[in-house]
């Protein structure tokens, strides 16, 4: 078979590296790939961005490309598996209604309050005043979030008032996040442990894969601004065998039910980020 991977990064190369090693298939395409997967035997790059919906299709087509693989929040959100499945062909991820857990974070908390699933307390905003006057009777330090997808850089732990409200005016009137930040998410701040819990779906059933954990800070000692990740390591310590079963019971199962129950079931890989508050 013929599989086709969308993305750029080292997720999508650690994807072509091991689909490749499949006895089942033949040829494995990554776009847009990079210096990396251009080196894998049976990889190759095709030069096809990975928001590029009607071009990817337009590929699948020609090549007859067996099943799509999809690395990148954005493309989801745009609906790349809603088209190809329109157009018959496999594409593996969350249609778009289901993405939205990933591209709005106002989604995201809504829908965890509505099925009572544990989350950090939060409001949620699109104009400057209403919001510094939030803040101003606010707990510091306080979380500033971008609502859209920010490529894991659209969050700020802000550590006085002041930074919180520079993080406001960057989102809300600088645009520093473009239209990810035409709204912003004020969140709780939780003193503790994250971990990264990701899970197959299927839509109604669940299969949890093994945790991890990043650092988010910059620099040494948890300081310094947030960042997309600085490393990782795999299990993550603090998620063991009695912590993952509640995680499962209290998060993970609640979620895809939930979903299912909306009539957006969620089809591919679901990633939750935990936080085990010592407060």
């Amino acid at each position: 078979m013929k599989v086709l991977i969308v993305g750029s990064g080292g997720r999508e190369h650690a994807l072509a590296w091991k689909v490749a090693q499949s006895p089942h298939v033949q040829q494995v395409f990554v776009a847009s790939g990079n210096a990396g997967t251009s080196l894998e035997k049976g990889v190759e790059n095709v030069p096809l961005f990975a928001e590029d919906i009607s071009g990817l299709l337009h590929f699948a087509d020609i090549q007859n490309i067996d099943l799509t693989i999809v690395g990148p929040e954005a493309p989801l959100a745009r609906g790349i598996v809603d088209q190809f499945q329109k157009a018959g062909r496999r594409c593996f991820g969350p249609s778009a209604a289901a993405a939205r857990l990933e591209a709005s974070k106002t989604y995201a908390k809504e829908f965890l309050t509505r099925w009572n699933i544990p989350t950090a307390r939060y409001a949620t905003f699109t104009e400057i005043e209403p919001t510094l006057k939030y803040l101003r009777n606010h707990d510091i330090p306080v979380v500033i979030k971008a609502d859209g997808l920010a490529a894991g850089k659209g969050v700020v732990v802000a550590t006085s008032f002041l930074e919180a409200e520079n993080a406001v005016r960057d989102m809300l009137d600088r645009k520093v996040f473009g239209s990810a930040g035409s709204r912003v998410v004020i969140e709780e701040f939780l003193v503790g442990e994250e971990a990264s819990f990701i899970a197959l779906c299927d839509g109604l059933h669940v299969l949890p894969l093994a945790s991890s954990q990043d650092h988010k800070a910059r620099d040494d000692g948890d300081k310094g601004p947030n960042t997309g990740g600085m490393g990782a390591y795999s299990p993550a310590p603090v998620l063991n065998t009695i912590v993952e079963k509640l995680a499962m019971e209290q998060i993970l199962l609640p979620t895809i039910r939930g979903l299912a129950s909306e009539g957006t079931p969620y089809r591919g890989i679901l990633y939750v980020g935990v936080m085990f508050a010592s407060q």
